[in-house]
């Protein structure tokens, strides 16, 4: 069976328990999750997660731009300090989200802000949301060019976006979103990304893939974005395997994966 990482799924947000989620993972070659904090009051249900059943499950902390509003020095504080732990390989969900518009526009910027600067403090990758929000993405990465690495999750933006951010060093994540029918232009994209700096993910419990829509998304249905990334990128399903494995690790660097 082949091994995969799903580098951004909500464990905390599952239908089934953590238990039920990774075994169904396990048994579909998905052997590490990373799962993604997004907010001060989930930052210490996806921390003790991710000590729990750790080196399978790594986590992430930061705060989403829906939640922007509820950053502040004292949740800057947390994250500096568990940040350190061998579980938290990213900062993140951070970014900005001006489709839904949930917080203030620049209460939005000055947290993506803040966040990318702690990350590079803790030197730490990133993990981005961004949505309707392309130029100021790229605007707000510049300021870092060089000191912040990272991935765009769920990329669903524009082949601009992607020149953009991999003109930046960041990788480009793939959720189950390239599996549906609408989604030739995301599909054109992922055609452009250079192997080396691609990823998938299922952003569970979200984005079901094509076959499952309908469905909530869980980590082991990773295996369907992955065969529809293979098919646009004209390879393997068993050398996409190996090369997100391997990207996987250069960006985080503290997954174990023996």
């Amino acid at each position: 069976m082949l091994p995969w990482i799903d580098i951004h799924t909500h464990l905390n947000m599952l239908e089934d328990t953590p238990e039920v989620t990774l075994q169904k993972a396990k048994d579909n070659g998905v052997e590490k999750i990373i799962t993604i904090g997004t907010c001060p009051d989930d930052h210490p249900t996806v921390l003790s997660l991710a000590q729990k059943f750790y080196p399978n499950v790594f986590c992430t902390l930061g705060v989403h731009p829906h939640d922007a509003e509820e950053y502040s020095p004292d949740v800057r504080a947390y994250i500096s300090q568990h940040g350190v732990s061998r579980e938290v390989v990213a900062v993140g969900e951070i970014g900005l989200d001006y489709f839904y518009d949930h917080a203030d526009r620049k209460v939005q910027r000055d947290a993506f802000r803040d966040q990318l600067s702690l990350a590079q403090e803790l030197d730490l990758p990133v993990e981005i949301h961004t949505r309707d929000a392309e130029e100021d993405t790229v605007s707000i990465l510049k300021e870092f060019e060089g000191k912040v690495r990272g991935v765009i999750h769920c990329f669903t933006g524009t082949q601009y976006l992607a020149d953009e951010v991999l003109k930046l060093g960041y990788n480009i994540s793939i959720s189950g979103v390239v599996t549906f029918k609408n989604a030739a232009a995301l599909r054109k994209v992922v055609e452009s990304v250079p192997l080396d700096r691609i990823h998938v993910e299922t952003d569970a419990p979200f984005l079901t893939p094509v076959p499952f829509r309908g469905k909530k998304n869980t980590s082991a249905y990773v295996v369907h974005t992955a065969e529809k990334v293979a098919e646009l990128k004209s390879i393997s399903l068993e050398e996409l395997s190996r090369i997100t494995k391997e990207n996987a690790l250069k960006m985080f660097k503290k997954v174990v994966w023996n």
